[in-house]
């Protein structure tokens, strides 16, 4: 499987997460922006993934929960601000347990002979939120659901 790159350079205010994927740019963006994909990605394993809302257009929101299997939840909201099928994605990104501290996420998708190298990176209001947020478990928690995309992409392109 492909490596994670995260990127977390000191007294910035941003986060850089880069991976390869083996599929091309119109597959990864169907499986980012499909409602119907995302439980089978986001999120840990250990999580059931629900999407609450998700309206992928320019002004339109997004909720994800992630329920345990105790029934605790885990909330996630954000504001779609571009869409640029198959190319970018730009939205607002809030954990609800942590109320306030919003990042805004531009992921890039480039197709480089097939592949597509994925470029997201999370600008935070702050450098303590962004250091909360990198001291948080998320590098761990990202690498896992980016595993979990490539095993959804694998799916898509073996239904070809």
């Amino acid at each position: 499987m492909a490596k994670l790159e995260v990127i977390v350079e000191p007294g910035r205010q941003d986060i850089v997460l880069k991976r390869t994927f083996d599929a091309p740019r119109d597959v990864v963006f169907k499986a980012i922006t499909d409602p119907a994909l995302i439980p089978q990605w986001w999120g840990p394993r250990r999580y059931e993934t629900i999407v609450d809302e998700m309206d992928a257009r320019p002004g339109g929101r997004w909720r994800y929960i992630n329920r345990a299997p105790d029934g605790g939840e885990h909330a996630f909201h954000g504001v779609y601000h571009d869409l640029n099928a198959p190319e970018s994605i730009t939205q607002t990104w809030e954990y609800e347990g942590f109320p306030g501290h919003v990042s805004l996420e531009t992921l890039t998708l480039e197709e480089i002979d097939g592949k597509t190298v994925m470029t997201a990176l999370a600008t935070y209001q702050s450098i303590e939120d962004r250091d909360g947020m990198a001291q948080s478990g998320m590098e761990e928690g990202a690498v896992e659901m980016y595993d979990r995309l490539d095993e959804v992409l694998e799916g898509l392109l073996s239904r070809v």
